[in-house]
């Protein structure tokens, strides 16, 4: 995602996340971290038909995820999380979180689906709505590699 995908995502944030949507100013501040990897899918060049975000640290979370209406059920969301999940693993993440609104069986069924798992609920967590969040989780296997070591040495960690 750059600066140039954000009058369109601006744009399908209420629809996708109603009162809860975030500002030009939040996704421009997120933009200049260098803790975030963002992503889009494009139907055609500058029409953005889904973005998502991760933050990127030991343990990574999903900062959003959405796909426009015309556009769901064709894999545009899962391609993205698989890309999210992939950029945690690149900067060795232990675990990527997130945070799915507990009446959203659809995204859960496809966050359950890479292996989350479901930790509890935050009553009240997305606001100004006050829908309650199912918080899941999904642990990162730790990279390992063959190395010369002692003899009858197994995998030495990165």
């Amino acid at each position: 995602m750059s600066g140039a995908d954000l009058d369109r995502v601006i744009e399908l944030e209420p629809v996708l996340f109603g009162a809860g949507a975030w500002s030009r100013a939040s996704y421009e501040s997120e933009l200049a971290r260098s803790d975030r990897h963002y992503v889009v899918v494009e139907t055609e060049p500058g029409l953005v038909v889904g973005y998502a975000g991760v933050a990127l640290a030991p343990e990574s979370t999903v900062m959003t995820i959405g796909v426009a209406p015309t556009h769901r059920r064709r894999g545009l969301a899962r391609l993205m999380l698989a890309e999210l999940i992939a950029r945690a693993r690149s900067v060795s993440a232990e675990a990527v979180f997130l945070e799915v609104r507990l009446h959203d069986e659809g995204a859960q069924a496809l966050y359950r689906s890479f292996g989350f798992e479901a930790l509890g609920v935050r009553r009240r967590y997305y606001q100004p709505e006050g829908a309650d969040a199912l918080v899941m989780r999904l642990p990162l296997e730790r990279p390992h590699r063959r190395g010369l070591g002692p003899v009858g040495a197994e995998a030495i960690e990165e």
